[in-house]
């Protein structure tokens, strides 16, 4: 599979909640659990605010797409949240400095703070993966998955989701592993 790999949903989101902890990864932490929950491009995440995530639901129009999106806030993003303060006012994910987090340092950080939790380039696009493949296996793995998830990802087909989630890679390696 080339490009990045999605990451394991359970250890990513248990890491980010030990993030929430520590002042310096606070806002890291929370931008990897939005990150994985809710499935966006990292520029379209990267702009939500604390107002937005506070309420039950988020209506966005995606700015690679320009298609209208309403995002459910579930619960593991309300935990999140408690681990800061209710007057908080802006951009949710921003540095020590209060500037919101370039791709490219998310990106770094994700390397930094990823590495072993997928099976190869951990990038901003392991977050959005990592949402498709729990979409995927709690739905027990089914085609009905893999249309909802190529129309909230806008791909052009199911054949495209299951390339971008790397499920064919795997099923073509268990044609050689089951000779």
């Amino acid at each position: 599979m080339t490009g990045s790999t999605y990451l394991d949903y359970d250890k990513t989101l248990n890491k980010a909640f030990k993030m929430l902890k520590d002042d310096k990864l606070k806002s890291f932490g929370l931008l990897v659990i939005c990150g994985i929950n809710l499935g966006l491009r990292i520029d379209d995440l990267s702009k939500l605010s604390f107002e937005e995530l506070r309420k039950d639901s988020i209506d966005i129009i995606e700015g690679k797409t320009k298609k209208k999106r309403t995002l459910k806030v579930n619960e593991h993003i309300k935990l999140a949240l408690t681990y800061f303060e209710d007057d908080l006012k802006g951009y949710a994910f921003t540095s020590q400095k209060g500037t919101p987090f370039s791709s490219q340092h998310i990106n770094r950080m994700l390397k930094q703070h990823f590495k072993g939790v997928g099976n190869g380039t951990v990038s901003s696009h392991s977050l959005r993966k990592c949402f498709g493949r729990r979409v995927w296996e709690n739905d027990k793995q089914s085609e009905r998955s893999l249309i909802y998830l190529s129309q909230l990802f806008n791909h052009s087909s199911t054949q495209v989701t299951r390339i971008y989630l790397g499920i064919q890679q795997e099923e073509l390696d268990d044609i050689y592993l089951n000779l």
